[in-house]
């Protein structure tokens, strides 16, 4: 092992293996080792500091052609879930901390989050549309379980009729299946349960404070047999680590109860490509040229390309491939035969105290 990969501290339950410098900060220092220190520091545990945000605005809008959503809601900002190929790492950078460590350990909340949502909502040009909760950072992860900032944003999005689509690993949305539920009798709700893979040691070491595989299908089983529309997500898919298990995942996620699935290929902009490297010469120094040799293939010869017809599923004869398996998996499974639409006719603001109701 290199000196440098000596200098790469692993942190119980922690995805990345440093605090790398963000693009926008002026000075950048790299650890060393001296050749005094033989053995690998122990293993420390890094403890997650909550940060309270007072946003000023909650809704965030994309004209994004490859991105199924125009408006999205993040609760919070960096994630504890601790994903270390997750694509919202740089956003941590915007606010002088590290895209690394900073990231899955300096959690920002917005508590004023459901009261924007409200007041959003009630405008007189808003013009409805489905919501994505957490489309950036998982809009469940284990903050929520305290914090219940997603429990309230759905309960305003229930009052007032908005749809609403989600994105998770976490089974603690179980916890608002009654809400989820009722919203789904008026095609107000959808879900999509993201499998990385169905290795638990493999998901210890990319996802390590994410939910066990076979917690997640259980999810998906959950989700579908109160009668929320669910989906699995097969991503990332990463060349030459998990690629291989895409069949298996969503077959195990059919078999849960999804009827629709999508997958995405690994995308590593920005600070996420050196903090994948680092991971990679940690957990899978053997394989890591052959891992980002595939990559690049898949990236027009970079780590990433930002481009909006290939970001998701890139290019090449891999990303190709992988793209003709997915097709041959799910209709040889039977998934995506119907298109589901979510209902925005119903959107309407409730009345609030003193407001004089129609007669009609």
């Amino acid at each position: 092992m290199s000196d440098k990969e000596n200098s790469l501290r692993l942190h119980k339950g922690r995805g990345a293996t440093s605090n790398i410098t963000g693009r926008f900060a002026s000075h950048s220092s790299i650890l060393e080792n001296d050749g005094w220190q033989t053995e690998p520091e122990p293993l420390e545990r890094l403890p997650t500091e909550a940060i309270e945000e007072k946003a000023k605005s909650i809704i965030a809008t994309n004209q994004s052609p490859d991105i199924p959503f125009t408006q999205s809601i993040n609760p919070y900002r960096g994630c504890e879930h601790g994903c270390i190929y997750c694509y919202a790492r740089p956003a941590h950078s915007y606010m002088d901390l590290s895209p690394g460590l900073d990231f899955e350990s300096k959690i920002f909340f917005k508590p004023n989050a459901a009261d924007l949502l409200k007041k959003a909502l009630r405008r007189p040009n808003y013009q409805c549309s489905p919501i994505a909760l957490g489309a950036n950072t998982d809009p469940y992860q284990p903050l929520e379980r305290g914090k219940e900032i997603t429990r309230a944003l759905l309960q305003v999005m229930q009052q007032f009729a908005q749809p609403v689509t989600i994105v998770t690993k976490s089974q603690l949305i179980l916890r608002d299946l009654p809400i989820l539920a009722e919203m789904a009798q008026d095609n107000l709700a959808q879900v999509a349960v993201s499998v990385t893979t169905l290795d638990k040691a493999l998901k210890r070491k990319l996802e390590p404070r994410t939910a066990e595989p076979a917690t997640r299908l259980r999810t998906i089983e959950q989700l579908c047999k109160a009668g929320v529309p669910t989906a699995v997500l097969a991503a990332p898919i990463i060349p030459a680590l998990n690629d291989c298990e895409l069949e298996s995942i969503l077959k195990a996620g059919r078999d849960a109860g999804a009827e629709r699935a999508a997958y995405i290929l690994l995308r590593l902009p920005h600070e996420v490509a050196p903090l994948f490297r680092e991971w990679l010469s940690v957990h899978y120094p053997q394989r890591a040229k052959h891992v980002m040799s595939l990559v690049q293939q898949s990236r027009g010869g970079q780590d990433y390309q930002s481009d909006f017809s290939q970001r998701r599923t890139g290019s090449g004869v891999f990303a190709q491939l992988l793209r003709q398996r997915f097709i041959v998996t799910i209709k040889k499974l039977g998934l995506n035969h119907r298109r589901l639409s979510l209902n925005c006719s119903l959107f309407q603001p409730p009345p609030q105290a003193g407001e004089q109701q129609s007669l009609f």
